[in-house]
């Protein structure tokens, strides 16, 4: 699935751009960020897996939440000098058109039931 391999393209992104946060967050904002990040293409692939279009798309829902989470989490780390600006406006490009494209799909799941 392309969603899957662009969430985790994203995913290693993140560990790029949190590997250089000071060393002090590293039980703080790293973890929880990458964490967040991981559960994206995770839940994709758990969801996928899954024998009904109810519960892949309740996984795509979960995997949206934690894009959300991740979003919150790069606006923090701009907020308080980790990231650039233009860090911060990359990420979220990448970010929201993941955003999207999960949306779509749990749109067409639902549809097609």
């Amino acid at each position: 699935m392309d969603i899957w391999k662009k969430a985790i393209a994203f995913s290693k992104s993140i560990y790029e751009l949190s590997g250089t946060f000071p060393e002090k967050e590293k039980y703080g904002l790293i973890s929880q960020i990458q964490r967040a990040s991981v559960s994206i293409p995770s839940n994709i692939a758990e969801g996928s897996s899954r024998s009904s279009q109810a519960d892949f798309s309740r996984y795509l829902e979960i995997a949206l939440g934690s894009a959300f989470e991740v979003e919150t989490q790069i606006t923090i780390a701009k907020e308080v000098g980790y990231i650039t600006n233009d860090q911060f406006l990359k990420c979220l490009e990448e970010l929201t058109i993941l955003q999207k494209q999960i949306n779509q799909l749990i749109t067409v799941i639902r549809k097609s039931k």
